[in-house]
């Protein structure tokens, strides 16, 4: 019996391979920085198919389509010759003889060569793009380098890795041979090929177990600053504040985290942050971050992805759960993906001792002050359902800010209903006990489900008000409840180029002072027709550096009401950038600050709801 089933098992999975696609991405023989894919098809089924590159992937909301990065592609029968096709558009191909087809090959670039270059294309957000650097690193997120055909999306994939013998690739994934030029891995559809990210680089790793779970963080440092085992002590203990705060939500027993620290040379990227994986997580940062701020971002970052293991990648709508990479349905409750996720991602921290109180506080003043920038009125539902339409895809920023702060008050909603005994973590177990990663719920009856999993019905009258509604929501008559004031205090009048000055970047290339998207413009600014995309190259003549930002500040601010003012800017035009000079007399500004404290003397009820949020316990 044993030698049978030992040869069952050989049969088994001989047959799985035959039917399975075989996919070669050739990290050795790299030419003029692309990546060489093959792709080796089992017999069609039909004559007439399409085959696909992703339009967008879950956890990224923009039009990204990955086919652009494609060329070369030619599609082959058994013999090699080519099959003939037509191109639909960047991501699509269509073929008409696909019977015949045996083998797929092309050439993969990189997107990371391309993020300063988007005058054409709005560049991908660097975690959730891809880099290749002969030698170096590949970052592989495999939604863009390999493809699919209509139909076969449920055809289990074999990905076979052939990488530089010194190269250690850094995944979730298993690897199922033990050759050093080769790694090899069989995931069961395409949406875990996707789900599944990769980063070959010289070995810099380390594995340890915290919190009954294995993780595996490689990092690549170009000039050698950093170290994986630099960020070990840090993320064991976010990871283990992590697992307390979930329970039983999170069932991961392995997760790995890919962190890419960009470097002054090569690719110009700035797309810094990260995108989710149901086992791992592309993290991309700046080198030159001080290790404290590496460290901080990884506990916010980091964490916020670790967080969508619960939501949206175990608890989804069938939007999310049938997911179509060619044309993309998306859900309209970004409010809670997203913003929920946000939301645990900052109240863990409280809850486990990892901030104070006040550091609490401030990050929620912060997300109240940023939502300011957006269209509060904006039906949070309509904007997420469209969120791909020009007219929303702007305000998608909102849903860490605005989306962080609705789930907030949602939560104080549901501790004062229940009188301490529920909160949105609690709501948000129910529902994933309900439902789970092979049950999606129907996107129009979530609040539906919501109501039913609480008993409140007080939480549809909330969600159709502030969530679905276009009423701004009362934040202040919320954390009133919580025993929090906000206090406002207008500064002196004051000479800046938007309202609020700590929205100003500084671009190192240029020397230039740059701005946030969505920051608010001065009254100055708009009367000279500055451009929030402009960069300010000098004041008066004064021009800036970083040595002298602070005399530049100074000088700005001793600019009286009404004074004849010159602004030299960087404006883009095309694929080039203009130096031009704006002038107007000076308009000075009130901006009226409003920070958040604790109050004096709480009401007991106050102070008990208080306690009951910031600490988790009923």
């Amino acid at each position: 019996m044993k030698k049978i089933a030992i040869s069952l098992g050989i049969l088994a999975v001989a047959f799985v391979q035959a039917q399975s696609i075989k996919t070669s991405i050739d990290l050795v023989n790299v030419k003029d920085d692309k990546i060489a894919v093959t792709m080796e098809f089992p017999k069609m089924k039909s004559n007439d198919v399409k085959f696909h590159f992703p339009k967008t992937v879950p956890g990224t909301y923009s039009v990204d389509d990955y086919g652009r990065f494609i060329e070369g592609i030619k599609f082959l029968d058994n013999k090699g010759k080519e099959i003939a096709f037509t191109k639909v558009n960047d991501n699509t191909y269509s073929l008409k003889n696909a019977k015949a087809l045996s083998k797929i090959t092309y050439l993969v670039n990189d997107s990371f060569d391309e993020e300063n270059g988007t005058d054409k294309h709005k560049a991908v957000f660097s975690p959730s793009g891809t880099d290749i650097e002969q030698g170096k690193v590949y970052l592989i997120n495999t939604h863009g380098f390999v493809g699919y055909i209509d139909n076969m999306q449920d055809v289990p994939y074999q990905l076979i890795i052939q990488k530089p013998t010194d190269f250690y690739g850094t995944t979730a994934l298993v690897d199922q041979d033990k050759s050093e030029a080769t790694d090899t891995f069989t995931l069961a559809n395409y949406a875990k090929l996707t789900d599944s990210p990769l980063m070959y680089s010289k070995p810099d790793y380390i594995t340890f177990n915290a919190g009954g779970m294995d993780l595996v963080l490689g990092v690549y440092s170009p000039t050698g600053k950093y170290k994986a085992a630099d960020f070990k002590e840090n993320l064991e203990k976010m990871v283990v504040a992590q697992k307390k705060f979930l329970g039983d939500m999170n069932t991961n027993k392995k997760y790995a985290i890919m962190l890419y620290l960009a470097g002054t040379e090569g690719p110009q990227i700035k797309g810094f942050g990260a995108l989710e994986h149901h086992e791992s997580t592309s993290v991309v940062l700046h080198e030159m971050m001080p290790k404290e701020a590496i460290d901080e971002a990884i506990v916010d970052v980091v964490s916020h992805e670790f967080f969508h293991t619960v939501n949206p990648l175990k608890t989804h709508s069938e939007e999310i759960h049938y997911f179509d990479y060619a044309d993309p349905k998306m859900s309209q409750h970004l409010w809670m993906y997203e913003g929920g996720t946000e939301y645990f991602a900052n109240l863990f921290q409280i809850q486990e001792g990892l901030i104070t109180k006040e550091q609490f506080l401030q990050r929620i003043g912060d997300k109240i002050k940023n939502s300011k920038n957006y269209d509060d009125t904006m039906p949070f539902t309509v904007m997420s359902k469209n969120i791909l339409q020009d007219q929303y895809k702007d305000q998608y920023r909102n849903v860490y800010e605005k989306g962080t702060l609705l789930t907030m008050c949602l939560d104080i909603e549901l501790r004062k209903l229940s009188n301490g005994e529920m909160g949105y973590r609690d709501m948000i177990r129910k529902l994933s006990q309900r439902f789970g990663e092979n049950k999606p719920f129907k996107d129009d009856k979530l609040i539906d489900e919501l109501v039913t999993i609480t008993g409140y019905p007080q939480v549809k009258d909330f969600y159709n008000k502030y969530i679905a509604g276009s009423q701004p929501t009362p934040y202040a008559e919320y954390l009133a409840q919580v025993g929090v004031e906000i206090k406002k205090q207008e500064t002196p009048p004051m000479f800046w180029f938007i309202k609020d000055p700590a929205q100003t970047g500084y671009d190192e290339k240029n020397n230039a002072f740059a701005f946030d998207d969505h920051s608010a413009l001065s009254s100055f600014s708009k009367s000279i027709g500055f451009k929030i995309t402009d960069q300010v190259l000098a004041l008066d003549g004064k021009t800036i550096n970083i040595q002298n930002a602070q005399e530049f500040i100074s000088y700005a601010q001793s600019i009286k009401e009404g004074q004849n003012v010159t602004v030299t800017v960087l404006r883009k035009n095309g694929d080039k950038m203009d130096k031009i000079d704006l002038k107007g007399k000076a308009v000075l500004d009130k901006i009226t600050m409003e920070t958040l404290q604790f109050e004096a003397n709480p009401t007991p009820a106050e102070q008990k709801l208080q306690d009951q949020w910031l600490t988790g316990k009923k």
